[in-house]
């Protein structure tokens, strides 16, 4: 069962999964373990709440967030921070769950409560240029590779080299892949609100990608990366691991080292080649630019004198 299937399935233990993996406070540091059993038991609460009123992770909306917090304000003492402390995990939570692509949405931000509080996320992770050409490097490698890493490093070269999440890699077909011709690229299909795309595909990505597709037999419908046994489509957490051990081969270590990292690192390097935010935002179907409003921001931080 893949991450998605799993928050609507079962979503305290994805929410638990999450910030055990994933999930990062503002100083960019894993929560505590006290922390994670505080959250997951306030995660609990307003899963509940949504609950009774038959809604799910994926369909709740900002009405039932303003009644969530008109039972915590009525139950909470006056001048407490309990408000505060489930704005915030809430906040994180709807941020990931549009990441993830469960929704489209956040109602969160929809809330006018909300203005009154703080922002406490936490800036976009990336590979600065150094261990972004160094990790190009290691895409490019091939001397000795087995069919396993012959396959990482193609997964590793379509993430860095295209910028497409992990639900998009998951479903890429064989012949979404175009490694020839004049204008190498992937095509991306149409997911809920998100139009189909392509993106060209720069020339590091393609020799990892050239000798993946000839690793074996595929026809155009195919997964262009199965799960191990060919039995469907690979799941987020073999993702992840394929992309945390290529970051550990050269050295580099950050609080989140997922897919979203390598989104973000293609994503600001279309801004250092002078893309605008409307562009890069297209090239990562995406319809608000607020990611890439964040993380041209970063550029921004290191220019000043």
């Amino acid at each position: 069962m893949d991450i998605t299937s799993l928050w609507l399935s079962a979503p305290s233990d994805a929410y638990r999964l999450w910030q055990e993996t994933e999930a990062i406070g503002a100083d960019r540091k894993p929560f505590s373990e006290r922390s994670r059993v505080q959250h997951a038991a306030m995660f609990d609460r307003f899963l509940r709440h949504i609950q009774a009123q038959k809604a799910t992770v994926a369909t709740f909306d900002p009405a039932h967030v303003e009644s969530f917090f008109r039972d915590i304000e009525t139950r909470s003492k006056p001048g407490s921070s309990t408000s505060l402390r489930y704005a915030k995990m809430l906040r994180r939570l709807c941020r990931h769950l549009v990441e993830i692509e469960l929704r489209t949405s956040d109602p969160a931000s929809e809330v006018g409560l909300f203005e009154r509080w703080p922002e406490d996320e936490p800036l976009p992770l990336f590979l600065d240029e150094e261990a972004d050409n160094r990790l190009q490097t290691w895409v490019m490698q091939s001397v000795g590779d087995d069919v396993r890493i012959l396959r990482n490093r193609a997964v590793v070269a379509l993430f860095l080299g295209a910028g497409i999440s992990a639900v998009e890699l998951r479903h890429a077909n064989y012949g979404h892949v175009v490694t020839e011709g004049a204008r190498p690229n992937v095509y991306v299909a149409k997911r809920a609100p998100r139009d189909d795309r392509r993106v060209t595909l720069p020339s590091f990505s393609l020799p990892a990608l050239r000798r993946w597709r000839e690793a074996g037999p595929f026809v155009d419908d195919d997964l262009l990366f199965p799960a191990p046994g060919r039995t469907g489509t690979m799941n987020d957490v073999l993702l992840g691991a394929i992309v945390r051990d290529a970051l550990e081969d050269i050295g580099f270590m950050a609080p989140d080292m997922s897919p979203r990292i390598l989104r973000n690192t293609f994503a600001r390097r279309q801004l250092l080649l002078g893309r605008s935010n409307e562009d890069t935002s297209r090239l990562l179907g995406l319809v608000s630019q607020r990611t890439v409003t964040r993380l041209r921001a970063t550029i921004k931080q290191l220019t000043l004198p």
